[in-house]
């Protein structure tokens, strides 16, 4: 293990949020709060610390190999999370410093669980950090800081490490250019969102902390009832954005370079777009008898499979009372998640595909024990590598799921409350069912358990690995 290169890359995480931290500072002085002083005390601190490690150390010429990528990626967030739950306590907008972590990862992973019961006694500050946690965490902090790195080699493992997905594909050769090509592409949804709301009638304040949830697809509402209490033009809007950040960010690249044929036969954007659209009719049906109305029907079943296939979070209805067709349709999409090279969360679509692929390739070899065939996407044949890691990905992630409900049990929760908790934590999405379904929050579970949703959380954004890798004693040899 270099620490040194590992250290000065965590310099670079502290400068970046020191910056970040001077806007809700700007917030709360534009809005008189007198607690944003809070945010800029702590943004002086972690930019003296930062500036520290990245300056002072050296690395000798040292690279970041892979096992560097792999332990910056997951000490950065676990730094992200610790340092930017400070100011919410000192702020005393949430004074346990527990609760205050599991909020800022929730926000950082844009998974959307919250331990608030009440977010509109929050002030404009505290609500706007929460907000840009999201936005800086859907496309990934280290992405934004490889921009400015200037070595090719050291920002390849080090975005294998953080970016979503089975795997990582460079857009345009370099490496820098991909991280400025994605942030361009994620910048210029995020304005076109912030322009379509504000068309709508919705306030500036609550237009860009929306626009930052749906680009993260985070889903920290500002209000009581999130979405609902706004017009049905802006839920539909938001309602589009969602989708559009929960697809493969590559089909916004074909589609810019002009290469229109290989857009739109990405398989895994259309099965995402498939899963979708078949299981909103499913939950469509299911509803209709209670709810009355068609047209209503259909908004609030497209609302919701886009707010939890995308892991996003916001809601317009309490699908906790739902029917049981409608609430298992939901779960399933909770479970699949959005798609790789996305902001969404969950298994990914691709994933799915995958498996899909593999367990037909099985069934063939049984009736054709000599025939040896190829898995392959968009034409393109799967490594046998890449399958064998998307295998013991799910196996992982079985196993983290059950050891996690099984500490979260000792809380004595009922099981549906308890399982969905874990999967919404995990699969970065936010509300479940029970005590977490979209009008409630996590705030009654134990610490410890805040604590295991925490690990969750940060480890479903990083796709597991990196935060296991953390626990492995050859990670930290020298050598």
């Amino acid at each position: 293990m270099n620490y040194s290169v590992v250290a000065k890359n965590l310099g670079s995480l502290l400068i970046v949020e020191a910056a970040l931290l001077l806007i809700p500072a700007l917030t709360g002085n534009l809005y008189g709060e007198k607690v944003g002083i809070w945010f800029l005390t702590v943004a002086a601190v972690a930019g003296a610390a930062g500036a520290a490690l990245r300056f002072l150390i050296k690395t000798n010429g040292r690279k970041v190999r892979s096992r560097e990528g792999f332990t910056i990626a997951a000490l950065s967030w676990v730094i992200l999370s610790l340092l930017g739950a400070v100011p919410f306590v000192l702020t005393g907008a949430i004074p346990s410093y527990t609760d205050a972590v599991f909020e800022t990862a929730s926000g950082f992973t844009t998974t959307g669980a919250s331990i608030l019961t009440d977010v509109e006694a929050m002030p404009k500050c505290v609500l706007m950090w929460r907000s840009l946690t999201h936005w800086i965490g859907g496309m990934g902090i280290l992405v934004f800081i490889l921009i400015f790195t200037p070595s090719e080699a050291d920002n390849m493992h080090i975005m294998k490490a953080e970016s979503p997905g089975y795997s990582v594909d460079k857009l345009v050769p370099k490496v820098k250019q991909t991280a400025r090509m994605l942030y361009l592409i994620y910048i210029g949804l995020t304005l076109l969102e912030i322009i379509l709301l504000l068309l709508g009638g919705m306030p500036l304040f609550d237009t860009i902390c929306h626009a930052f949830g749906t680009a993260g697809t985070g889903g920290f509402g500002i209000k009581a009832d999130s979405i609902g209490g706004y017009n049905t033009y802006c839920q539909v809007v938001i309602t589009i954005f969602m989708l559009l950040f929960g697809t493969n960010f590559k089909l916004y690249f074909l589609l810019i370079t002009k290469k229109f044929k290989s857009a739109f036969t990405q398989q895994e954007v259309i099965w995402y777009y498939g899963i979708y659209a078949v299981l909103s009719a499913v939950i469509t049906i299911s509803i209709i008898k209670d709810v009355g109305s068609v047209w209503q029907s259909i908004n609030l079943a497209t609302f919701q499979a886009a707010s939890v296939m995308t892991t996003t979070g916001y809601a317009t209805a309490d699908f906790d009372q739902w029917n049981t067709l409608a609430k298992s349709s939901m779960l399933l999409l909770m479970i699949i998640g959005a798609c790789a090279g996305s902001t969404g969360g969950g298994i990914k679509v691709s994933r799915f595909l995958i498996y899909l692929k593999q367990i037909k390739r099985e069934m063939q070899s049984l009736v054709h024990p000599r025939s040896v065939k190829k898995i392959k996407i968009d034409g393109t044949s799967i490594d046998e590598g890449v399958l064998k890691a998307t295998n013991v990905f799910l196996m992982v992630y079985v196993m983290i799921l059950a050891f996690s409900i099984l500490i979260v049990s000792i809380d004595g929760f009922d099981m549906t409350s308890t399982i969905t908790a874990i999967v919404a934590t995990i699969n970065n999405i936010g509300p479940g069912l029970g005590i977490v379904g979209p009008t409630g929050s996590y705030h009654d579970f134990s610490n410890l358990s805040k604590w295991v949703m925490i690990f969750d959380m940060i480890a479903g954004r990083l796709e597991l690995f990196p935060m296991l890798v953390l626990f492995m004693p050859d990670t930290w040899k020298k050598r």
